[in-house]
């Protein structure tokens, strides 16, 4: 983006799911998740407002393949509320998985936001309840605070990440996802869909060194 892009009072960074389950050695591990632990880092130093996702499941979440006797991890299921990916359990509240990457340093984060703590509905977006419907409460703390523009770095580039950016353009928020700061599980061509996704509905890639 030619010039870079400034930071202002009205931009917010969502940091999403930096959890060390989605971490080389963790119970769900995205290739290379470690990595954007320092870009995240260094991207939060050049905003004044900043809010970190935590996936946070209960024991015996309906996602988890280990609920279903008979299926596997990364198959899909007919739920309530459509299509799920069952997945290995993975950031039960209160677990050394589900805690912040040690080396995650953003002191100045003004909100955790936990999602996926309903035992019978999974979560990615930051916004929405994977129903579309229930809310997180997330669009309301955010414009009565005033922002406009939302920046989201973490991960998966192709699960929470992009299911966060979907909804925010879709509430009407300016987006913009530092690729470089993300890192996707591309599960059947997710990452290329996600991509897709984006151009669609105008959700602007950058990377983490145009921003200041």
């Amino acid at each position: 983006m030619a010039g870079g892009i400034v930071t202002g009072p009205s931009d917010v960074l969502i940091a999403v799911d930096v959890q060390n389950d989605f971490c080389p050695g963790g119970r769900l591990a995205v290739p290379g998740g470690d990595e954007v632990v320092m870009p995240i880092n260094s991207l939060a130093a050049n905003f004044l407002h900043v809010v970190l996702t935590q996936d946070w499941h209960a024991a015996g979440h309906l996602s988890f393949a280990s609920s279903h006797p008979g299926r596997s991890p990364f198959e899909t299921v007919d739920v309530a509320y459509g299509l799920q990916v069952l997945w290995p359990d993975h950031c039960v509240q209160g677990s050394a998985g589900a805690a912040f990457h040690p080396a995650l340093n953003v002191p100045h984060a003004a909100l955790v936001l936990r999602k996926g703590f309903r035992r019978e509905i999974d979560s990615y977006s930051a916004f929405y309840e994977n129903d579309r419907t229930t809310p997180t409460g997330l669009a309301g703390y955010l414009r009565e605070r005033g922002f406009a523009r939302i920046f989201l770095a973490g991960l998966a580039f192709d699960f929470c990440v992009r299911w966060s950016a979907e909804d925010a353009r879709r509430l009407g928020f300016e987006v913009i996802v530092i690729e470089d700061a993300c890192r996707g599980i591309n599960l059947d061509g997710s990452v290329a869909a996600t991509r897709a996704s984006f151009a669609e509905r105008g959700v602007v890639c950058a990377e983490a060194g145009e921003v200041r």
